[in-house]
């Protein structure tokens, strides 16, 4: 029992997971970190993040045999030849879509902190009162201001860097120093800003380390090298990942165990101290149940998983999953839609072009329904801009021809791409919930998925297209198509909801802190944790309420309220 027994245990290793782990460890406690997949060390486990092109099998392309088996994962983009072992096949994980859904997971320590964008945003009071505002969702029951100084302890440790830009809309943080604008992009924005005084084009904030302070090179990080190879896992910890930063920080306090291969079944409750006092796991390797003690829990799973071991976990007490008296676990999801794209082309600025790879892009934050409800839909997008010159004489040749046309290379008009991010609302029909009579080969009830687009989406998508046709054709672009990429919800990596955080027990699973109104020792950190998605990325968001979360929990536990 007294090797099973720790002061805290956290379920999941990403992004949020390795925050938890780091920021209970380094407070003292001696913390089970649990994951249901393989360890991957940092440096020794990213077999194919020093391979060239020629390297591979197959050019770096995934195969179809491969497409076969990770038929989910190999929609996104990050699915290559190269990165397929930090996806997980089908198989792996069933579960029922009642609504088209693309449930992207990476079961291995780091998760998918070792695939993510990176793009690390502030919210501002514009996205945490826009429930309030408008009605949908409930209220958070944070603001700005109570984030504020978490944002500023995370950002020192991760290292954001981005340009002091004094957006309202989008606050400063603790930057290193910046990446630039092409030129192009630099054009886009004095030709935006002419027009529409109230939108920007500013140089997007990334994890990635422009320069590694001392901090960074605490852990064994070191600056990036611009080689875009990200998603393959960085031996020189030049982006942040759990595996680069978070976990060796809190294998440095000696106050870290790690079990890998350990699937969450459920938070065991005792009807009588009334509180969890553990976790439930199955050991992927033998099939058999485990189970784990602690007197502080994390669930840091990411959503979908955590929204099914809540519902998983059921007593007399709760007998419709942990801490849900109020009957909303597993509803109100959202996530971000990626559904818009629009490309152009621009024929000036002709004598320069970009040099080296730089490993962020341009971003416009959200100008629509900040102020006030401008338009026939709610809340708003954000978009990542890119420009860049392509080879024109290099298409449909190979070998010495091919080499030839490199070496004296053509280069044709700039190419302006830029992404739409939108806010999707969070509605009670959107929900998951266990499937009644399915089980995955660990014996735990499937995941039923039921979220999809609705009118507010489609509205914004023709909104995204509207407005940035104008604002190409205000910046002398040409060639202009507006896209739909048809990305399902999932696929962007986004999903968020569930166990949304409020002021009121019966209309939220959480508090402020992130802690279960009903179960006071157990708390919720990751995306599950969200009551609106706003439009900026949401993972830099996860870290500071991680923090604020474990520090708030030692100081009840010192008061001894956990």
């Amino acid at each position: 029992m007294s090797k099973r027994t720790f002061d805290a245990i956290v379920i999941g290793s990403g992004i949020s997971g390795g925050w938890s782990a780091k920021e209970l460890t380094e407070k003292g406690l001696k913390t089970l970190l649990l994951d249901r997949g393989r360890d991957v060390k940092h440096v020794v486990d990213y077999p194919t993040t020093m391979l060239n092109p020629w390297e591979f099998p197959h050019g770096g392309q995934a195969t179809l045999e491969q497409k076969k088996e990770y038929k989910t994962a190999s929609k996104n983009f990050i699915f290559t030849e190269a990165t397929a072992h930090f996806l997980t096949k089908d198989g792996e994980q069933p579960y029922i879509q009642d609504k088209p859904y693309d449930w992207i997971q990476a079961y291995h320590v780091g998760g998918r902190s070792l695939l993510w964008g990176r793009h690390t945003q502030r919210w501002s009071d514009f996205d945490f009162t826009g429930p309030e505002r408008d009605g949908f969702a409930v209220d958070w029951p944070i603001r700005y201001k109570d984030l504020a100084p978490w944002y500023s302890h995370v950002e020192k440790f991760v290292g954001i860097s981005g340009n002091k830009d004094g957006l309202e809309t989008l606050p400063d943080g603790d930057f290193i120093k910046p990446y630039e604008l092409s030129c192009v992009e630099k054009h886009f924005g004095q030709k935006v800003s002419q027009k529409y005084p109230d939108r920007h084009v500013i140089i997007a904030r990334t994890a990635n380390l422009s320069q590694a302070d001392k901090i960074h090179q605490s852990v064994g990080r070191s600056q990036c090298q611009h080689r875009n190879l990200c998603e393959r896992g960085c031996p020189y910890g030049g982006y942040f990942s759990s595996n680069s930063a978070t976990l060796p920080a809190a294998y440095q306090t000696g106050n870290l165990t790690l079990k890998t291969h350990s699937v969450a079944h459920s938070i065991i409750y005792d009807e009588q101290k009334k509180k969890a006092i553990g976790v439930r796991v199955v050991n992927a390797l033998t099939d058999e149940m485990e189970e784990y003690f602690a007197s502080i829990i994390f669930v840091n799973a990411s959503p979908l998983a955590t929204n099914l071991i809540l519902l998983n976990s059921t007593s007399s007490r709760f007998p419709n999953g942990l801490g849900n008296d109020s009957g909303i676990l597993g509803t109100h999801m959202a996530f971000h839609s990626y559904r818009g794209r629009i490309t152009a082309e621009y024929d000036g600025d002709l004598d320069k072009t970009t040099s080296g790879k730089r490993p962020t892009s341009g971003y416009i934050p959200r100008f629509r329904n900040v102020y006030k409800q401008e338009t026939d839909f709610l809340r708003g997008y954000a978009s990542n801009l890119s420009a860049s010159r392509i080879v024109e004489n290099a298409n449909d040749l190979v070998g010495e021809s091919l080499k030839n046309s490199l070496l004296a290379a053509k280069l044709g008009n700039w190419h302006i791409n830029v992404g739409m991010m939108g806010e999707t609302v969070p509605k009670a029909h959107s929900t998951v919930r266990l499937d009644s009579q399915l089980k995955d080969k660990y014996g735990i009830p499937q995941l039923r998925v039921s979220i999809g687009y609705d009118e507010n989406d489609e509205k914004m998508l023709k909104d995204f297209h509207q407005q940035f046709t104008e604002m190409y054709e205000a910046a002398g672009f040409h060639n202009i198509k507006p896209i739909d990429t048809k990305r399902l919800p999932g696929n962007e990596n986004h999903e968020m909801g569930g166990v949304r955080m409020g002021r009121d027990p019966k209309t939220s699973m959480l508090n402020a802190f992130n802690q279960l109104h009903h179960c006071k020792n157990v708390f919720i950190t990751d995306g599950s944790c969200m009551t609106s998605t706003s439009t900026q990325n949401p993972s830099l968001t996860y870290m500071a309420l991680t923090a604020r979360a474990v520090d708030y929990a030692l100081k009840e536990k010192k008061k001894l309220n956990l």
